[in-house]
Formats: structure tokens, sequence, C-alpha cells
């Protein structure tokens, strides 16, 4: 095909109202320019494609789902999200790592197309406040999909053989519509099966659980995070596609942290010297509020400059309130 035919293609598919097709010549006009040399406007035709793609599989059946009903309303809290990654301060292997997650979900298609699977299976680990949980959300606010956070309080009962049920109809949900599934606190269904007093109920989820993982080829993504990671059972992270750890941030994150939280205030005259061998210990949630707090300060102190005071101050109370 020459570019003019392809123009004429695509024009005919898109009067035709064939998206499959129009997708099928936007690829071949990709090829086409590749074979020119091309390659950047190949490969940014090929991202387009997929993610078109994408967006059609869930069309018609990501809304409805944003307000479970039934058994499912009880199970999962659901939500449209803009968070991004480039919203988030990482430190860069951390960027990298989740940037790949979401770059295989974009190529998802291309992958399949080759016998490939992309990464959908995540299990992030580490201190509490270090941004397990906006990942999850900047994973859904990237791919343009809903988050759907389970709730735990719904999920476990009491009574033998209803919380496997209950696991069962979370999965399915999985199947009808793609998006982004929070498993928060997930040492509370996947602690090791040999350390716990309950053993029957229990060990009946965690099997549960780790079945329905092993089974899922549903196209969605499913996040869990735990604080804990010393608490789960090992047969859990060979289930994964992938482990991220996440930790406290280093004195350049934390600065960074800050800087962005306070960027529509005058921060020129801080000491951050002074400031950054406070937040030792400190986790980006922490540190948020920190930054908010000190911004409160300087309001109500009728100013527009940020004092180191003012910072030491806020990050002063934040460590009171954690020790208590």
């Amino acid at each position: 095909m020459t570019k003019a035919t392809h123009i004429v293609a695509l024009l005919q598919s898109h009067f035709d109202g064939d998206d499959e097709h129009f997708m099928t010549v936007a690829m071949q006009a990709a090829a086409n320019e590749a074979r020119l040399g091309h390659g950047k406007v190949a490969q940014q035709l090929r991202d387009m494609v997929d993610e078109a793609r994408a967006r059609k599989k869930i069309k018609g059946r990501a809304v409805p789902m944003v307000q479970p009903r039934g058994e499912l309303a009880n199970l999962v809290a659901a939500k449209y999200v803009d968070t991004r990654i480039s919203s988030m301060v990482l430190p860069d292997h951390l960027r990298d790592r989740l940037e790949r997650v979401i770059l295989e979900q974009r190529q998802a298609f291309r992958l399949r197309q080759h016998g490939l699977q992309p990464r959908r299976k995540l299990l992030l680990i580490g201190p509490p406040g270090a941004g397990k949980t906006m990942t999850a959300a900047a994973m859904a606010g990237e791919l343009k999909l809903p988050l759907f956070s389970v709730l735990l309080d719904g999920l476990l009962t009491k009574f033998m053989g209803e919380t496997a049920s209950k696991l069962r109809a979370v999965f399915s949900a999985m199947v009808d519509t793609r998006g982004v599934y929070f498993f928060d606190e997930f040492d509370a269904i996947g602690a090791r099966r040999s350390e716990r007093n309950d053993v029957g109920e229990i060990r009946r989820v965690l099997n549960s659980f780790l079945q329905f993982l092993e089974e899922d080829d549903s196209e969605g993504l499913i996040v869990a995070a735990t604080n804990h990671p010393e608490l789960l059972d090992p047969a859990l992270f060979r289930r994964f596609d992938d482990v991220i750890e996440y930790a406290l941030p280093s004195a350049d994150v934390a600065r960074a942290i800050l800087e962005g939280r306070l960027s529509t205030f005058d921060t020129g005259s801080l000491e951050w010297d002074r400031a950054t061998k406070e937040i030792e210990g400190l986790s980006q949630a922490d540190l948020s509020r920190i930054a908010d707090e000190a911004a409160k300060r300087t309001l109500l102190g009728g100013r527009e400059s940020v004092e180191t005071d003012d910072l030491l101050a806020a990050i002063a109370e934040r460590k009171a309130a954690a020790r208590r």
C-alpha cells in the first residue's frame, strides 16, 4: 500500500463505521513507515492503535461497574481517578518499573500477537505511606480505567466458605469489567497458612485466592499491597508477575516532595539542609502533611514565603503525632 491508498482505506473504513478495519489499516501504515525508516512515527501509530483497542474492549462495560450493585456493592468501592505516575515523586528505579508495567499494558495487543503476556498481577510491599495506594490509583489514571478497591470488611466473614464465595465474585467481576483491582492490607488474606490460629477458614480463603489468581486470565490489573511482606505465605510471591518494593524516601526525594507541595509559595529562603536533617524516617504521606501544615502556617501568618521555622515546626508536630 502507498500513503495515498492508506488514506483512502482509512477514510472508507471510517465512513463505514468499521473500527477494526480502520485499526488494521493504521497498523499497515505503521509497518510501511517502519520500512521507510520512520521508526518514531511507526511506534506512535502502533501505540495509538493499541490504546484504541484497549478502550474499545472496556467501552460500555466500565461505566456500569463504577456503581457496583447487589453483593458486589459490599465488596468493592469503585471510582475513576486522575492520578498519574508523573504526579508521584519516586526514585528512578521505581519509576522505571512502574512505567514498564504501563507500557506493557498499552502494548498488550501487540505482545499477545507474539504469544507474550503483559505484566498485570503486581504485589507492592513497603512501609505505610510510601506510595503503594497512590501507585494503584496512578495505574488506573494512566490507563484510563476504573479503580476498584476491594473492601476487606465486606469480604472477610466468620462463616465457613462465605469469604471464598465473595472472593470468587470479585474475580468474576474482573472478567466482566476491565479495571485496576486493588487489594490493600493484603496480609489479611495472604498471611502464612502455618502461622494462623484459625487455620481452617483462613487457609481455605488463601487457597481460594491462590487458585483464583492462578486461573485469572482477565485483562485488568490486580494490585495487592502490604506493609508486612514477612507475614505473607511464600506461595503468593510466585503467583504475581512482579513484586515491587517501596522504601521511605531519601533526602533528595523528600525535598522534591516538599518542594512540589509548596510550589505555589516562595521557598527561596528555606534552609533545606536544616529541614532535610529532621525528616529521616518519615514517609511520603508524612511529608505531604508536613508541607500542607507549613503552607497553612504561612497563609495564616499573612505571608507568601514559607520560612524554615514553619517547616521545622510542622516536622516536629508530625513526628509527635506519629509517636502516639
